[in-house]
């Protein structure tokens, strides 16, 4: 299975460059695209016949993640009281009580944070780690998501057998794809063709 992967600045070159590559008979079932505005990405579906893809499951990493900023979020609301608390002399009696919140205000945020990251992670929103399982190198893969946050759609077409993946990138250069460079600020590819590993 080889991937082409390409980046257009609007909607309406994606919505051609998926109907050029339909009537050259690639299956739908085997193109893809994403974008964050969720209204312009149902329209683009409905037009196109083309389901958009979601992303991978963030996994345990925004669990991780979530904790470790919740418990430092936690953490640093309660520092500061605890200190007035110190520095204040009429107020020092009360530094043991201090210390209880900023290990409560630790705790508590550890576990919000975990929360919300268990909920983020479930969410199919990890483009990077969607786009290095289609064999995309990481570094690209990162650019290639950073063109997505910079409000471009993402177009993906699979190729089964690797036969067609030079004119899927073809039409899509033709229909608009933009250089990475115009989407990031770096770079030097206009689209990614990567197999499974990577090549």
């Amino acid at each position: 299975m080889e991937s082409v992967v390409a980046l257009f600045r609007e909607p309406q070159q994606a919505r051609v460059a998926l109907a050029a590559l339909q009537e050259r008979g690639f299956d739908r079932d085997h193109l893809g695209f994403s974008m964050l505005d969720a209204i312009t990405k149902d329209t683009l579906a409905q037009q196109t016949g083309v389901s958009p893809e979601e992303g991978a499951p963030g996994g345990s990493g925004s669990v991780i993640r979530g904790t470790l900023l919740g418990a430092l979020a936690g953490l640093a609301l309660t520092f500061p009281v605890w200190l007035l608390l110190l520095l204040i002399p009429d107020t020092r009696v009360y530094q043991e009580g201090g210390v209880l919140a900023m290990l409560f205000g630790l705790i508590g945020g550890a576990g919000l944070g975990g929360l919300f990251g268990a909920l983020t992670g479930s969410d199919h929103g990890d483009y990077v780690k969607l786009l290095r399982r289609m064999g995309v190198p990481p570094a690209q893969a990162e650019r290639f998501y950073n063109g997505i946050k910079a409000g471009n759609v993402l177009v993906i077409a699979r190729d089964p057998d690797g036969a067609r993946a030079n004119e899927a990138l073809s039409i899509m250069r033709r229909f608009g794809a933009m250089r990475l460079e115009e989407a990031t600020g770096g770079g030097r590819l206009q689209s990614e063709r990567a197999g499974q590993d990577g090549h």
